[in-house]
């Protein structure tokens, strides 16, 4: 069984674009810059938004960090979109989700110019994406195709179960999975509500596990040498930590891990992939190599 290091190879890559963007930036060229608009004070959100704004120090790029409180009105926040939409100087910027509830997450998604969607959460983004032509992948799908590819996975022919069918992970990964470009794999899309989910999943070659429950794939799920990434974060109580709390994947890891031939540990494993990925989107946004 290989564990599949999500952190080691982030920072492999983290640094292969911080070498591009010293090129860049040696021959005159602009350094990329990344804001991010921050609603409320989420502990996910703001862990995740910190580690964001490290990795855009360790890419060598700019990064901006706009916060609002909890009660700002949606005509404020679509003010600031217009606002990052129009300032040049930005590559590109993310609107951090979950956004509180008097605000309607969708018309802020498409109020987001699509060529600065580095999140890749846009219609026009996951439209392109869905046939196959080029766009800003979400972050999350595209860190594990990354990862698949590091390693070496052969993904072409095999059997490939996506579990959960969520817009962020579930939907845009089992399209990747299914393009000839990238997973070139048979899928199925399996959620809560499948009949048939244990048997679908004991046949997969490959297993993505992005349905939000702790522990969720057990040892009788999963056929001896699959490949089990594992997107699944929940935060669960453990009073030998510090913090009293650790994270969680969707993954029964101890008893899944020694029948797998390849495992995605949490943390550790897609949770770092997923940042940088979206170092990868900047970048080409500052490059405009994706939208002229």
């Amino acid at each position: 069984m290989q564990i599949i290091d999500g952190k080691a190879t982030a920072q492999q890559i983290k640094a292969e674009i911080a070498e591009e963007v010293n090129n860049i930036v040696a021959k005159g060229g602009k350094r990329p810059h990344l804001a991010a608009i921050l609603v409320g004070h989420d502990g996910g959100s703001e862990t995740y938004v910190k580690n964001k704004v490290l990795a855009c120090e360790a890419c060598g790029f700019k990064s901006s960090l706009i916060r609002f409180d909890d009660t700002v009105s949606e005509e404020e926040l679509l003010a600031k979109v217009q606002e990052l939409n129009a300032d040049d100087d930005v590559d590109g910027y993310i609107v951090q989700l979950p956004l509180p509830r008097h605000i309607d997450e969708q018309k802020i998604i498409m109020a987001v110019d699509y060529r600065k969607d580095v999140d890749g959460f846009h219609p026009i983004n996951v439209g392109r994406m869905a046939i196959g032509l080029p766009c800003f992948v979400s972050a999350t799908p595209l860190g594990i195709i990354t990862l698949l590819q590091r390693y070496g996975v052969k993904t072409s022919g095999k059997k490939c179960v996506v579990l959960g069918r969520s817009n962020i992970v579930g939907k845009p990964m089992a399209q990747l999975m299914m393009q000839k470009q990238y997973g070139d794999a048979t899928v199925t899309v399996c959620h809560s509500h499948s009949a048939t989910l244990k048997e679908e999943c004991r046949e997969a070659d490959i297993v993505i596990a992005a349905i939000g429950q702790p522990d969720f794939v057990t040892a009788d799920m999963v056929k001896p040498g699959a490949i089990v990434i594992d997107v699944g974060t929940t935060r669960v109580p453990d009073a030998t930590r510090p913090s009293g709390s650790r994270l969680n994947g969707d993954v029964k890891y101890d008893e899944v891990a020694p029948k797998c031939s390849m495992i995605t540990p949490v943390p550790g494993g897609v949770g770092p992939m997923t940042i940088c990925s979206l170092m990868k989107n900047t970048l080409a946004a500052a490059q405009k190599t994706i939208y002229q």
